[in-house]
């Protein structure tokens, strides 16, 4: 039985849970043991550092567990951009390749994008960023024209954060894997929503991030396949494979351990379909509420189940949002110094400004009800009316 709703008594109807999931109790109760009387280094030598080395592997199996992996393929973070930054950073500075040549694609995170910015800068690395069609998809083809002798790793996101459009992973990897290129995938937004296997995808490396899954803020995981060799992100002593060093936070670990262990209970359940229903039933009620004014963004079926990402002519998202404060939710732009712009990942898939500023993103989750969606369609449907 899932526990009372944390954090959300009282307030706005939450559709923002791709930004970031409340905590569930269920994990708090698991971690709280490990900030109050097992507070030993896992590193350590003696009796103190039993249970939470005990506790810190439990909680590698339970990650690995969620996306098909080997408990010792797991390598926990601080993030899920120290992650993405381990994988990218960490292939290129381990190749022997004279310029590496690293793909990725136009709509990944900025965590992916910046970093492979910095590889251009600072270590001379060629990038080529492929494009994406009108739902937000790579093409195959286009991975296959792009890669050359001197790359190194391919790195594309699983989900899209703003749309929720789901790339063809498998399709991708096979290719990568018969030019002999390790592949990197983000899946910060896929993994607990939808069934991930690193084995069946052929990952090579991927991202998972805590505060995606209802853990906290400030850990995440790679998955880093059995053999890929990585330059160290931070240097030490030794934990993490050598690849992070530092004492482990194990009150942390436990936690992402505990959520995926949840996720994983989640998608046997299979109430990921009931999240995708109350998904549907929301953008019925809003296109009832303003017909021909609701225009979906990215794919219908190919997408995240708890993700709608639309368009409402007539008024920007962020104008319809400050109306309605009684929802929580974003928008298709990004706000600098007062001026909205559109979003880049709205641009890459080719929608006008006009229609990428009218957009609104509403992500729903483990709390989400019939009742809020019902409250929250009458609420935005009722405001963008007016206008």
């Amino acid at each position: 039985m899932i526990p009372a709703r944390p954090g959300l008594r009282g307030g706005p109807v939450y559709l923002d849970y791709n930004a970031t999931t409340p905590v569930d109790p269920r994990v708090v109760d698991a971690m709280l043991p490990y900030l109050a009387d097992w507070f030993g280094n896992p590193s350590s030598g003696h009796t103190y550092a039993n249970e939470p080395k005990t506790a810190l592997a439990s909680a590698r199996a339970q990650v690995a567990a969620l996306i098909g992996a080997d408990a010792g393929e797991v390598v926990f973070t601080g993030s899920g951009s120290e992650a993405d930054n381990l994988a990218l950073r960490g292939a290129v500075l381990a190749t022997k390749t004279d310029r590496p040549h690293v793909i990725a694609q136009v709509t990944e995170h900025p965590a992916v994008l910046e970093t492979c910015r910095a590889l251009e800068r600072l270590h001379g690395a060629d990038v080529t960023y492929l494009p994406v069609d009108r739902h937000g998809l790579v093409d195959p083809a286009d991975l296959a024209a792009a890669l050359t002798e001197h790359t190194v790793l391919v790195s594309v996101m699983a989900a899209n954060n703003e749309t929720g459009a789901l790339q063809p992973i498998p399709e991708l990897t096979r290719i990568a894997r018969a030019h002999g290129t390790l592949f990197h995938c983000d899946a910060a937004q896929a993994a607990g929503k939808i069934p991930l296997d690193v084995r069946q995808w052929d990952v090579d490396l991927l991202t998972l991030v805590g505060h995606k899954m209802y853990a906290p803020k400030g850990i995440a995981a790679l998955y880093v396949r059995d053999g890929t060799v990585l330059e160290p992100f931070v240097y030490g002593g030794g934990q993490e494979r050598g690849l992070r060093a530092g004492t482990e936070n194990v009150a942390l670990a436990v936690a992402l351990g505990k959520a995926a262990q949840l996720a994983a209970d989640d998608l046997a359940a299979g109430t990921h379909h009931r999240v995708a229903a109350l998904r549907d039933d929301l953008h019925e009620r809003l296109a009832a509420a303003l017909p021909g004014r609701v225009h979906l963004n990215g794919p219908r079926t190919t997408r995240l189940p708890n993700t709608l990402n639309v368009s409402i002519d007539h008024i920007r998202g962020h104008e319809l949002l400050d109306t309605v404060p009684e929802v929580a939710a974003s928008t298709g732009s990004a706000c600098h110094s007062g001026e909205h712009t559109p979003s880049p990942v709205l641009t890459a898939m080719g929608l006008p400004p006009e229609r990428a500023l009218s957009t609104l993103r509403l992500s729903l989750g483990r709390w989400s009800t019939p009742e809020e969606i019902e409250t929250a369609a009458h609420l935005i449907g009722k405001a963008a009316a007016a206008r």
